[in-house]
């Protein structure tokens, strides 16, 4: 509001008809006098069309008596688009006559031309306003972002007949997912995921906290709940009001593969093994909301082959464009169905970016950790390692048609081992459709990028691995081919070699470090397919 009241001095006389020059001391501005929101006053203002002689208002308002109090005489409201904006408070006239109507006419002409600027000089203030919040939330959410990405691992762990993946992407309203992996003693692992509630800073700082403490007391205690209750106590004075952190905490024998775990209020964990997949279960109240909470154990003993998947809600909890959520029934079946390679978390990730749709905006964190036991301590990768040679090793252009030339190195570095003739025939083709992958979907079919290819053999196989520089691409699943459905439209061929090449060899395992990506083809020496 502006309010201004101009009173003449009783010790000064200012001549009749002499009024142009005021003195600055026959002027003065008294205290901000607000017209409340749904005030009488305001009503009659709006709809007064002009200015408005205060003793001719017969109003029961708080207001009305202030102004009169503070020796208002004339009120000319500052309307903008139907809005009282403001109000200009006149008091006596400096020649105590009383304001006429032409300079009530004079006053509402100037208020209709005052309005409009005040309208505009808010609007530029709200913007300002606005620009400088979304500054701070920018500032915010990238101070958050930072320390997320400073605290979650650099490396996966490298364990004999164990593989672990991770994939994590933040939102754009950056919230408080998390996750950890912690060596313990005797060869033991312990894997973490979270999720913090809210977003930006102070999620970010209560992950770090929460983080901390989670390995603080995974050496002080042996067993996941005495884990959870060590951090729940220490998380309850420490958490802003409203906000809790979910989590499972699972500690793997990496010799004798079994998973204890317990769970402070997370998405359940599910574990593919060959009778389809089983959800284990756990209760528990989430960390830091009340103190002196009692967590459940689970264990499960995972055999060579079976896939453990835990997740956080950003996956279940996101929706396509008709709004439908993805929930847990489709995670679940996504992980029932063995994906090519195996590569759970890739296969998972691509059915999410699907059901969600391109440029879709991603609502929450996404966070997955998946370990799968590859083979058993007596049976590991290294010892594999040892007892096979590398028959060759070399690179080729990523330029089309080259999968002829790691066609004929292969075949000439195999010659000596006897292979079946169907069975080379097979890995050949298999290895030929690899390497055009890699020429094409693994380094885009530039020339400045090389393929790898390394051929190694045992006793009782040989194996063919084909690098390139793909790595943090996802890798499409193997479709099976539909003639019927191609000729008429409805299947792309996209996805037909890898269903190739799945079906030429007896193994096909992937890996990736998020630069460079392997395939090996593993072929049996001696016996069917």
């Amino acid at each position: 509001m502006v309010q201004l009241m101009r009173r003449r001095r009783a010790e000064e006389e200012t001549p009749v008809g002499d009024e142009t020059q005021i003195p600055e001391s026959n002027t003065r501005l008294i205290e901000a006098i607000p017209i409340p929101v749904g005030d009488p006053l305001e009503t009659l203002l709006v709809t007064s069309g002009g200015p408005v002689v205060l003793r001719d208002l017969e109003l029961e308002s708080e207001t009305v008596d202030t102004l009169r109090e503070a020796g208002v005489e004339l009120i000319v409201p500052l309307i903008g688009q139907g809005e009282l904006l403001g109000a200009l408070y006149l008091g006596p006239r400096l020649s105590d006559q009383p304001y006429s109507t032409d300079d009530r006419r004079l006053l509402g002409s100037l208020a209709s031309q005052v309005a409009p600027a005040m309208k505009v000089a808010q609007l530029v203030r709200e913007q300002q306003a606005e620009a400088k919040e979304r500054e701070r939330i920018h500032q915010e959410l990238q101070v958050a972002a930072l320390i997320q990405q400073t605290l979650l691992p650099k490396e996966l762990p490298a364990i004999a007949g164990w593989q672990v993946d991770a994939f994590y992407r933040p939102a754009r309203a950056v919230g408080g997912d998390f996750y950890d992996f912690i060596a313990l003693e005797d060869g033991r692992l312990g894997v973490v995921i979270g999720d913090v509630t809210d977003k930006g800073v102070p999620a970010a700082l209560v992950m770090a906290t929460c983080r901390s403490m989670l390995r603080a007391a995974a050496q002080r205690h042996s067993s996941p709940s005495a884990v959870l209750a060590d951090v729940n106590d220490g998380l309850v004075p420490e958490i802003p009001p409203a906000m809790f952190v979910t989590c499972l905490y699972a500690i793997i024998d990496t010799d004798a593969g079994e998973v204890v775990f317990a769970n402070a209020g997370h998405n359940l964990p599910y574990v593919r093994h060959d009778g389809g997949v089983l959800e284990l279960r756990a209760t528990g109240m989430p960390l830091g909301l009340m103190p002196g909470m009692g967590y459940d154990e689970t264990k499960y003993e995972m055999a060579a082959g079976e896939v453990m998947v835990l997740t956080s809600d950003g996956i279940t909890e996101a929706h396509n464009a008709e709004g439908e959520m993805y929930g847990f029934a489709r995670l679940m079946d996504r992980v029932a169905r063995r994906p090519i390679n195996d590569d759970v978390l890739n296969a998972v990730v691509a059915e999410l970016e699907a059901f969600t749709g391109e440029g879709a905006e991603q609502e929450d964190d996404i966070t997955l950790v998946v370990v799968k036991r590859t083979s058993s301590a007596q049976m590991s990768a290294e010892t594999f390692e040892d007892r096979r040679q590398t028959l060759a090793k070399f690179a080729i252009p990523s330029e089309e048609g080259n999968e002829r030339i790691a066609i004929a190195k292969v075949t000439a570095a195999v010659d000596e081992l006897d292979l079946e003739p169907a069975r080379l025939e097979r890995l050949k083709t298999a290895v030929g459709e690899t390497v055009m992958n890699a020429i094409e979907h693994g380094n885009q079919n530039r020339s400045e990028l090389d393929v790898d290819v390394q051929v190694c053999a045992n006793d009782e196989s040989v194996s063919v691995l084909v690098s390139d520089r793909g790595g943090d691409r996802l890798i499409p699943e193997a479709t099976v081919p539909d003639l019927d459905a191609k000729l008429a439209g409805n299947q792309t061929p996209r996805g037909w070699g890898l269903f190739l090449i799945e079906k030429m060899v007896d193994e096909v395992r992937s890996t990736s470090d998020g630069t460079t990506h392997t395939i090996e083809l593993v072929m049996n020496r001696e016996g069917a397919s």
